[in-house]
């Protein structure tokens, strides 16, 4: 069975003072809530995975990047490597987040290298994949996201597909605040399964598939009530420890998956 995953974006968000105030807060929470079977990581920047690190260590908290080089090491100024985030502590790391594929001109290409170079260093990436408003309303979703998909994927055994995390994020839902509805979600969801299954055979049921965007307290359990959505990626409201926790609360998985 997938374990229900939630990650929490901070993108370019707080200070070492707030890091560690909402630390402190969002274990306090989770120390008093019922015991829950859903994986909990924070996706914080650079400048704060250490400070991070320290303070969820021996926690159910892990602990994300928000991007990595393909490189080992090298002459490659402002990158950070795999190896480098893992000895910070970071069990995951994100992967072609749509701001990145807008906003630096990251290509699926790249994804791929990267994701691979997360695997080799024993780290997960979360591979993002999602179609603009026009590019949903032109009828391309499938085309676009199927693309971006199998383009982002990195060569890989299939023994290593469990270590895959692919997030679905709609440019047109992220910072927005429209959600896709649960059933646009996951039929979206539905056919990057089905894409995987012919990339990766049966071992397709093995990678958690996330939602993002515009995530809420409300619409959480919804999401997470259908078939092929395993978590969520969760921006803006998760910046707040009590409404992150408040989210970990409503999340009750009701999956049947493998």
């Amino acid at each position: 069975m997938r374990r229900p995953l939630l990650v929490a974006n901070w993108k370019m968000n707080k200070d070492r003072d707030g890091a560690r105030a909402y630390a402190r807060a969002l274990l306090t929470a989770l120390e008093a809530a019922p015991p829950s079977e859903t994986e909990v990581v924070v996706a914080p920047p650079f400048t704060l995975l250490e400070t991070l690190g320290t303070a969820f260590e021996g926690s159910r908290v892990g602990l994300a990047a928000q991007n990595v080089s393909a490189e080992v090491q090298g002459a490659h100024t402002g990158e950070i490597s795999a190896e480098m985030l893992s000895e910070l502590g970071c069990q995951y790391c994100l992967v072609g987040h749509s701001e990145r594929r807008a906003n630096q001109g990251e290509t699926s290409t790249q994804v791929a290298e990267k994701a691979a170079a997360l695997l080799e260093a024993g780290l997960r990436p979360i591979i993002c994949v999602g179609e603009t408003g026009a590019e949903r309303e032109a009828g391309r979703t499938a085309e676009i996201v199927g693309q971006q998909l199998e383009m982002s994927l990195p060569r890989i055994s299939t023994p290593t597909a469990n270590h895959l995390v692919v997030a679905y994020e709609p440019v047109w839902a992220i910072g927005t605040g429209v959600t896709a509805t649960p059933e646009q979600a996951q039929e979206v969801q539905a056919l990057l399964r089905e894409r995987l299954r012919t990339i990766l055979g049966e071992s397709a049921e093995d990678v958690r598939l996330q939602y993002g965007g515009s995530v809420g307290p409300h619409t959480i359990q919804a999401l997470m009530n259908q078939p092929d959505i395993d978590g969520a990626l969760i921006g803006s409201a998760a910046l707040d420890p009590e409404t992150f926790e408040q989210m970990i609360a409503n999340t009750h998985w009701e999956n049947t998956s493998p």
